[in-house]
């Protein structure tokens, strides 16, 4: 590619290093982007001590110029982590719209990207999406049926039943038929958000998972006992919301320990449906083969991964998908069930891809997958092809294909 460095300012709410989930993801995104285009990124200003420490031990050559933003102390002393978010987000976006004019202004800026947070529902800067906007990878239209949803508690039932309504309503949204029509390109994680587009905006939009495959020195995170030899250990890493099917796992196991006793299960995350997850454990007598391991720095994080045999995605829709593309890296299958997103990456002849069929079926194929990979000589196999085709995927890739992508919508419009 040689295109010339055009000017992009970022909006990236989440965005910090050595992180993951979706402000990991922000982070390399902004990474990538910086080495084709000229950017101003506007995060979170508790972001900032970290990133302007990791860009003074690591210089960037083209490094992005960094604007900072959070609520006053009064607007949000009421948040706490992952509480309020949404609130907080639709505020910090209204808020930062003069911000976000000026700069592009002051700067000769045309071409405004919405990055992260990756929902379609959401508020964007009244002014950048006024401009060449670049939306996503954002989401929408993905809801869990019902028939996994009623095995649910009650406020993870209402969440699904809100989703379900939002996602009727669509056709009658009018902010979001707003930004359709607004934007120039459309980043959609899964293919039922690109089909969930009013019809006359479809032509516009691509699917794009937003997670790539990051280069990692494996070796170095060898640094947990692998235990008991005879055990073949599964991992699966997520917050604990009831959409992400960790439900599933322990029904799984729960048949597939029927055939083959030596099986464990590490759950890294915390999350709402904890109290849930721990019933079905007790219930099914799981307590020595199902551990809920809570959250862990990265570090660990990364010692988990190295020291499991097979690693496991059982959410029903695209979320935050870093580990099922570390697990490329790691030379680890990945056993998953089919989102129409991330899993495009997948398939069968390194790693599991499981149909999102009626639950008792993918209960069944998730155990018999499970007893499938305890053949080491299959594991190695499909691991081996796991790290092959992971270094088709990587990051570096990832931003070759995000900038012609924007270069093509630039030249479409006329604005290259």
């Amino acid at each position: 590619m040689n295109y010339s460095r055009q000017k992009i300012f970022i909006s990236a709410y989440a965005c910090e290093p050595n992180l993951g989930s979706e402000i990991g993801v922000g982070w390399h995104w902004v990474l990538e982007l910086s080495k084709y285009f000229e950017l101003w990124v506007l995060t979170r200003k508790s972001n900032q001590q970290n990133i302007e420490h990791w860009l003074k031990e690591n210089p960037l050559e083209n490094p992005p110029t960094f604007l900072y933003f959070d609520l006053p102390p009064a607007l949000r002393f009421w948040k706490k982590g992952l509480r309020g978010v949404r609130t907080y987000y639709v505020l910090w976006q209204h808020l930062t719209n003069g911000m976000v004019k000026r700069c592009m202004q002051q700067n000769q800026i045309k071409v405004f990207h919405l990055l992260t947070y990756g929902n379609a529902l959401w508020p964007v800067s009244r002014y950048g999406r006024s401009q060449f906007f670049v939306w996503g990878p954002t989401s929408v239209g993905d809801t869990i049926p019902l028939e996994y949803s009623r095995f649910y508690d009650r406020r993870s039932r209402v969440i699904e039943a809100v989703r379900r309504l939002a996602k009727y309503a669509l056709p009658f949204n009018v902010g979001f038929r707003q930004r359709c029509r607004q934007a120039d390109l459309i980043l959609c994680k899964t293919e039922r958000t690109l089909r969930s587009l009013p019809v006359r905006d479809q032509a516009k939009a691509t699917v794009c998972t937003d997670v790539a495959v990051e280069r990692l020195d494996v070796a170095q995170h060898a640094q947990k006992g692998q235990g008991d030899s005879r055990k073949v250990r599964y991992l699966a890493v997520g917050r604990l919301d009831a959409w992400r099917g960790f439900d599933l796992l322990i029904d799984a196991l729960a048949k597939a320990l029927k055939h083959q006793p030596d099986l464990q299960v590490d759950l890294l995350g915390k999350g709402p449906d904890q109290a849930r997850l721990e019933r079905l454990i007790a219930e099914h007598g799981l307590q020595e083969k199902f551990f809920l391991r809570g959250q862990v720095s990265m570090q660990e994080y990364y010692e988990y991964m190295h020291a499991c045999d097979v690693v496991v995605n059982p959410a029903l829709k695209e979320g935050a998908v870093t580990t099922a593309f570390d697990s490329l890296s790691f030379a680890k299958p990945l056993i998953c069930i089919d989102t129409g997103g991330y899993t495009r990456y997948f398939s069968n002849e390194y790693g599991v891809v499981i149909p999102l069929g009626r639950r008792d079926a993918v209960v069944q194929q998730l155990s018999e997958s499970m007893l499938a990979l305890t053949d080491k000589a299959l594991r190695d196999k499909k691991g081996a092809l796991a790290a092959e085709r992971g270094g088709q995927f990587t990051w570096e890739e990832k931003g070759r294909q995000i900038t012609e992508l924007i270069h093509q919508a630039l030249a479409e419009r006329g604005q290259s």
